[in-house]
């Protein structure tokens, strides 16, 4: 692990002390219990493997920006992208194809799946779907700054786990420092990308995404960033052109409510780990 996130780790070690016990995952399959989450959705790569995504406009989904590159750092093709919202054993609330996307400008690739400290900062991608997804089945989550709360909520596809979503209610922040964002959920391969929900202001709102997760001692850690500033970034990036993916969507390409077969994709599931001590 780089020394950046050594010391991290290290300080959050000591940080966090006589904090409430994290909640179990849950599965969410039945309409009563996806209803909440309807705009977090698998974003499956073409083949190359998944990420979780979650709308934060009925365009846009909001992903990491390693999810958009091979284990070598080359750039996937966007246009296979499908990104299913709300996906619970076969049955997804829409799905759409993807037209372009983008990675934050200062995102450098990482290779063979380890990242560094830098890299987290700036894992955050927008991609922009072929058709709105209507708003009506599927309400966008807003993106704000984290609060001074110590718990939050996560909800997210991984490996094992990758035909409904699993929502941890409750989890930790161990901690913060220079825009990273540590927390002590529930998470693996295919959970890249995942929104970390800040719950107490009312309806949730997306505080960080999940990019990396390893070890520290005895507990697990993901990382994640602080968003607010990167997607006013990536919007930007997306109305100029610049450092985007893709190209024009295609004719009849569009959002629709679809039935897709079921079965884990093992193996198939894209993280970044965060080296172990």
């Amino acid at each position: 692990m780089t020394r950046f996130l050594l010391s991290l780790c290290a300080a959050l070690a000591l940080s966090t002390p006589g904090l409430a016990q994290n909640s179990g995952l849950e599965r969410l399959t039945r309409p009563d219990q996806v209803i909440s989450w309807k705009a977090v959705g698998r974003v499956d790569l073409g083949g190359a493997g998944f990420c979780t995504g979650t709308l934060i406009a009925a365009d846009l989904v909001l992903t990491a920006a390693h999810c958009l590159f091979d284990d070598s750092g080359q750039p996937q093709d966007v246009t296979q992208i499908i990104f299913r919202a709300g996906l619970a054993d076969g049955q997804s609330i829409a799905e759409s194809a993807v037209v372009r996307a983008a990675a934050h400008a200062e995102y450098v690739p990482s290779v063979g799946g380890r990242s560094n400290g830098q890299q987290i900062l700036r894992d955050v991608a927008l991609l922009q779907l072929a058709q709105p997804i209507s708003t009506a089945l599927a309400p966008p989550f807003a993106v704000s700054s984290p609060g001074n709360g110590a718990e939050v909520s996560v909800v997210s596809y991984a490996r094992g786990r990758s035909e409904a979503l699993s929502w941890q209610r409750a989890c930790r922040v161990l901690g913060r420092q220079q825009g990273l964002i540590a927390v002590d959920c529930d998470v693996t391969f295919g959970s890249s990308g995942a929104p970390v929900f800040d719950r107490s202001q009312g309806r949730a709102q997306i505080v960080s995404i999940i990019s990396a997760g390893g070890r520290s001692g005895t507990r697990n850690v993901a990382l994640g960033m602080e968003l607010p500033g990167l997607v006013a970034d990536l919007k930007a990036q997306l109305r100029a052109g610049r450092g985007v993916m893709g190209a024009a969507a295609q004719p009849g390409a569009g959002a629709r409510r679809i039935t897709v077969g079921s079965g884990d994709r093992a193996g198939g599931a894209r993280f970044v780990k965060a080296p172990t001590p």
